[in-house]
């Protein structure tokens, strides 16, 4: 009998213009929190979508439990007793957490001898027993549509364990998740194990890595690098062998040299859908050459603020200035005119058309403008030498070049398109939302060295962030935000991260 539970030997997978997967080879023990490390791009969820039957391999095999086997589809990988958690998550969100969780496999119940239907009473109980069995507590007759974030990823996680998966795969599980969210779901995965699951961990953030997995494969540009024991091996050896390079863990950033206003909020109110006030009187300035970061726990205000900026909603109350102007009325596309880019935190339903090419995503802000269109007549050879530039000199990885459709890209690569189109607008003002969230190391390098650049050619950053680390390594000047308010603006050099921190959680003294 093999020492392993999974098996996967000599991997290839190919799509159009890309090899995914070159002659990938990984053994995974039973029992163990087994990670694979790579970029943006690198191979890692193709590889698992493969176990878990969306793809088939073009080469290779695959050995569950000793056994060779052909995962035909996920009812088949089911079957064999995997499961998967998607990086974008697959529930219905008008269905309840109980509908979600059954779905496929519904407890049936007969009535007069012969009328079947769903038993939603014995899943809602069976739902709450599970949850509570792991430390997953949920609400089964809660809708979808109306949990956060955090909860939704605890619901696919029941649905594995409620079809009783025994090998568990998280794709980048971390990556919409706040820093408490995050230990609470790296304390649930070692919780699993321990009950005697194997875990498949795909993720790009090392720190994790060294928390919770026994060995790590590393995959660059669709090879295996190696596989390492994660306890005896240092991050940074980690991360250059997943990046291809030596990559510099602190940022270089020289003093900066402030110039005149170019943004000015006064007392600005934000009110939600339900009319409260999820933004209270803020009211800040940013200059030329400055960094202003705003730092604050998740659903604090900060993104219904940096909306407001960029005009995707209405503030009730206060004014935005830019360049000495008044924008408070004016729509998003003269707001975009007059100077700002805009890369928001929803990548997915603000920062992209998804369905469209990545040339198209790439001119989205300037398609109407000359040389992309004269006369209302589109110059689709323009759109393909303007997406050739951004794709080389930001390194935007697809299949198929400019026509790629933007759905079909990586998380990460859709973030570096997002990125390379708002830069190239040369605006005053750019409004960055959580750039790096979902990047991988070099990739996080790039970014942090492309926003101090464009702040050293006078840009004017407005940068919102839930990571501490990258706050206090960019930014200039620190606004922490606390339930709608800003409690503290000053010079970064001024303060400490703790300090920051408790500003952050509402106790800091002013």
């Amino acid at each position: 009998m093999s020492d392993y539970i999974i098996e996967m030997n000599h991997i290839t997978k190919r799509f159009p213009g890309i090899v995914a997967n070159d002659d990938v080879t990984i053994k995974v023990k039973k029992g163990e929190i087994y990670a694979l490390l790579g970029e943006n791009g690198a191979g890692k969820s193709t590889l698992m979508s493969m176990l878990f039957g969306m793809y088939e391999p073009d080469e290779g095999e695959i050995i569950i439990r000793g056994e060779k086997v052909k995962i035909e589809s996920p009812n088949h990988a089911t079957e064999l007793n995997i499961g998967m958690v998607h990086q974008h998550f697959k529930l219905v969100s008008n269905y309840t957490i109980a509908e979600n969780i059954i779905m496929g496999v519904e407890p049936i119940k007969t009535t007069l001898g012969f009328i079947k239907s769903v038993d939603l009473k014995k899943a809602n109980h069976e739902i709450a027993e599970l949850s509570k069995k792991y430390g997953l507590e949920v609400e089964p007759t809660k809708v979808i549509e109306d949990i956060n974030v955090s909860m939704q990823q605890r619901v696919e996680i029941l649905k594995m364990l409620y079809r009783e998966a025994e090998i568990l795969i998280f794709d980048e599980p971390t990556a919409v998740l706040t820093p408490q969210e995050i230990e609470f779901l790296l304390k649930i995965i070692k919780e699993l194990r321990d009950n005697g699951k194997t875990i498949i961990l795909i993720t790009h953030k090392l720190e994790e890595i060294k928390k919770v997995a026994d060995r790590c494969a590393i995959l660059c540009r669709g090879k295996l690098i190696d596989v390492l024991d994660v306890a005896s091996t240092d991050t940074k050896v980690m991360a250059n062998m997943m990046v291809g390079r030596e990559v510099n863990f602190t940022v270089d950033k020289s003093e900066p040299k402030f110039g005149e206003e170019v943004l000015k909020v006064e007392n600005l109110t934000v009110k939600n859908q339900d009319k409260f006030d999820v933004v209270k009187n803020v009211s800040f300035t940013i200059h030329k050459g400055e960094i202003f970061v705003i730092a604050g726990v998740s659903g604090n205000g900060q993104i219904e603020l940096a909306d407001a900026i960029a005009g995707l909603v209405k503030p009730s109350k206060g004014s935005v200035t830019l360049n000495g102007v008044d924008i408070t009325h004016y729509s998003i596309r003269k707001r975009n005119l007059a100077g700002i880019s805009y890369i928001p935190e929803d990548r997915h339903n603000v920062g992209l058309v998804m369905d469209f090419s990545l040339s198209d995503n790439l001119a989205l802000k300037n398609y109407f403008e000359e040389p992309f269109s004269k006369n209302s007549i589109i110059n689709d050879e323009e759109f393909l030498k303007y997406g050739e530039k951004l794709i080389k000199e930001y390194d935007i990885r697809s299949s198929q070049g400019n026509n790629t459709i933007v759905r079909s890209m990586s998380g990460g690569n859709q973030q570096k398109a997002i990125i390379a189109r708002e830069i190239e607008l040369e605006s005053d003002l750019m409004i960055i939302v959580q750039p790096t969230r979902g990047l991988d190391i070099g990739a996080i390098e790039n970014i942090h060295n492309q926003i101090i650049s464009q702040r050293d050619k006078g840009k004017a950053i407005l940068l919102i962030s839930l990571e501490l680390d990258e706050v206090m390594n960019l930014a200039d000047t620190i606004g922490v935000i606390y339930n709608g308010e800003i409690q503290k603006i000053a010079d970064a050099k001024t303060l400490t991260s703790s300090e920051v921190g408790e500003f952050m959680m509402g106790v800091g003294h002013r």
